[in-house]
């Protein structure tokens, strides 16, 4: 048999990513050898692990002493040419991802977080020392998002992003849906089936989306983008009366990424649930999948979907990165990552942003609560399609009850505003509850 030379492989972290890479990788060995161009055997030979005695479902048909606990043993191996960071975070992972630079070691990460809040100093940093840094598994799983970015549609102006790149966020307001479960049942129910963390804060919040949407709009538009700016709120306050309303209205309540150009040069960027019609594909995203669809000048409109996280989905990523480093990683002409090439850009403040409105109120049912909240948003020229008040067939005399607004376009500063009239007045007892109503134009 012909013995292929072999690249090694430090994986920082063996939990549901990097077990999937060890086995895809096992798996696939000599398929993948066949495909990187110069019959390259990927092999791992270090792994990062917090606790060497753990039981693992992968069993490690290798020596023993390829776990360590310390990150710099794993970096400064000499059989490590490549580093792959999947333990999360921001701060060992960044001490990880600049000392393999700094030693000359391409890195693979799906970091989403990583590269969203420091991403610019990473790739600072890899510019410096010529070496690539490559991050497909950090948006959507298994879809090749970020390779169609940088490389297929390199030639395009692109005009926007819409996107469901949050797989527990979407099949929890999926079984609130098809099921008419509480947010905290749909929730729970997500757990037990592994589909969202023992500590889900960042996908119900928004988050985890927002880091993503970060790095399209980065790669998109050639500017860097402060987190902090970024406009998110998440599904947390969703309630089922809000979907059953949706649905009467012809609409999907789905957690949506918007990230548009604007003529004027500067961009949107948003993530919040949102009313999507049913007439667009993105209204049938359903489960844990993830989708993208991108607007381009030279290729029109593109949908990109598919399973948007699990083990197998983002150790493909993972996996074609390392493929990638293996065809060329020293070549400065081969890196990749965030270069920016606009010498200004910058986000479009959320209060200038405009769509239609869906607002719930939480009401004391009186005479008059109508009249009042209709008379402060006429006030600030914000007009109302329609009213309902809903009737809870459980204690129909409720004095506390839910009120919609159905409300036409207008900037959000100027909704903002009225809401915060609107909020002080002694018949509302809870901060209002805001959904865009999104064209998707």
């Amino acid at each position: 048999m012909t013995q292929h030379p072999t690249l090694g492989i430090g994986l920082a972290g063996f939990g549901t990513v990097g077990s999937g890479v060890w086995n895809t990788l096992h798996r696939n060995g000599a398929l993948i050898t066949s495909r990187t161009g110069g019959g390259v055997s990927l092999e791992v030979e270090r792994i990062l692990v917090r606790d060497p005695n753990k039981s693992r479902a992968t069993t490690l048909d290798a020596d023993p002493g390829l776990l360590t606990t310390n990150w710099r043993q794993l970096v400064d191996d000499p059989k490590v040419e490549i580093v792959v960071e999947l333990i999360g975070g921001t701060t060992t992972a960044f001490d990880i991802a600049e000392a393999a630079l700094q030693a000359g070691k391409p890195v693979v990460t799906g970091n989403k977080a990583l590269l969203a809040e420091r991403g610019i100093e990473l790739f600072a940093l890899s510019r410096e020392t010529g070496v690539p840094i490559h991050f497909e598994a950090a948006v959507a799983g298994g879809i090749p998002i970020i390779r169609t970015v940088m490389d297929s549609f390199v030639g395009n102006h692109i005009q926007s992003f819409f996107g469901i790149i949050n797989g527990t966020s979407n099949h929890i307001l999926g079984r609130m849906t098809d099921a008419g479960l509480t947010f905290g049942e749909a929730l729970a129910e997500a757990r037990s089936l592994g589909y969202a963390e023992a500590d889900p804060t960042l996908d119900v919040n928004g988050w985890d989306a927002a880091h993503k949407a970060i790095l399209l709009a980065t790669l998109a538009y050639g500017f860097p983008i402060d987190p902090g700016a970024v406009h998110v709120s998440g599904i947390e306050q969703v309630r089922p009366m809000d979907i059953a309303f949706a649905t009467r209205l012809g609409y999907a309540v789905k957690l949506l990424a918007v990230i548009r150009e604007h003529a004027e040069g500067g961009v949107e960027l948003r993530v919040q649930p949102s009313f999507i019609p049913n007439s667009h594909i993105l209204a049938s995203v359903h489960g844990v999948f993830n989708a993208v669809a991108v607007n381009s000048d030279a290729a029109g409109e593109s949908l990109f979907y598919g399973r948007g996280a699990g083990q197998d989905p983002t150790a493909s990523s993972v996996v074609a990165d390392l493929v990638e480093a293996a065809r060329g990683a020293r070549h400065v002409e081969s890196h990749r990552g965030f270069l920016p090439y606009r010498e200004t850009g910058a986000l479009i403040p959320v209060e200038d942003t405009a769509t239609s409105y869906y607002v719930r109120f939480d009401v004391t049912d009186r005479p008059g609560v109508i009249a009042d909240v209709a008379r402060i948003l006429a006030e600030r020229g914000i007009g109302i399609s329609g009213t309902h008040s809903p009737v809870n067939p459980d204690d129909p005399d409720a004095d506390f009850v839910d009120m919609v607004f159905l409300l036409h376009t207008c900037p959000f500063g100027r909704l903002q505003g009225a809401l915060a009239e609107i909020e002080a007045l002694d018949c509302i007892n809870s901060t209002p509850v805001v959904f865009r109503i999104e064209t998707l134009a």
